[in-house]
């Protein structure tokens, strides 16, 4: 199957790149390229891709504002942010508004198109150990006010879901988390569907933050 990918950048370079990279990969069908945040809404609308790559810092309307915005779409896509930095405000509010994760602007080719998979099928977070990092830091500038909420979130749920919401929470990919639950990798792609319903989260990404504001990882 295809993969079909919007590109956001007010850099054309790196647009550029990124378009060499994918479609030099066969699976990816780079179906359009925005150079602001306005014209990346619009280009979602018109073009209903599957994954966005996202800049956060654009002229007019930067990274943040449109992945609010075309979260906020019916049936969105998946968005992932480009950065060039990993500990940044921008970052920590894109997961928050529902990005699928992060992707360095620096990373090599190959692991590019493999993360640019991952997101679109849903499997994995992006970088999964250095967002594991960036949402524990993330989670420790806002622990407190946050922590009860998170709380009553996961109240309701089973002594299995609690579970695998903490390896969620732990960057775990879908290999892993069937390796530790002693169950198939379709099975596990079952209970995370089922989890991200729930609690009505987004993405794995928005689980594993979730799983830190409720300190189920240091348990």
């Amino acid at each position: 199957m295809t993969i079909s990918v919007l590109l956001v950048d007010d850099e054309e370079l790196v647009r550029f790149g990124l378009r060499t990279v994918l479609e030099a990969a066969g699976d990816f069908t780079v179906v359009g390229e925005a150079g602001d945040g306005f014209a990346a809404v619009r280009a979602v609308q018109e073009l209903r891709p599957d994954v966005v790559l996202m800049d956060i810092r654009m002229p007019r309307k930067d990274g943040l504002a449109a992945t609010r915005e075309i979260l906020a779409l019916p049936d969105p896509p998946q968005v992932a942010v480009l950065t060039t930095f990993h500990a940044d405000e921008y970052v920590y509010a894109a997961l928050a508004a529902g990005a699928a994760g992060f992707l360095l602007k620096d990373t090599p080719p190959r692991e590019i198109a493999a993360a640019v998979r991952a997101v679109a099928d849903g499997t994995a977070t992006l970088s999964p150990k250095v967002t594991a990092a960036l949402i524990e830091s993330y989670v420790d500038r806002r622990a407190a006010p946050r922590r009860a909420q998170a709380l009553r979130r996961i109240r309701e749920l089973s002594d299995r879901e609690r579970e695998v919401l903490q390896l969620l929470g732990s960057g775990g990919s879908n290999a892993e988390l069937a390796k530790r639950l002693y169950v198939s990798e379709a099975t596990v792609k079952t209970y995370v569907s089922r989890l991200l319903a729930k609690l009505d989260l987004a993405n794995r990404t928005q689980a594993a933050i979730l799983a830190h504001e409720a300190g189920l990882l240091e348990d």
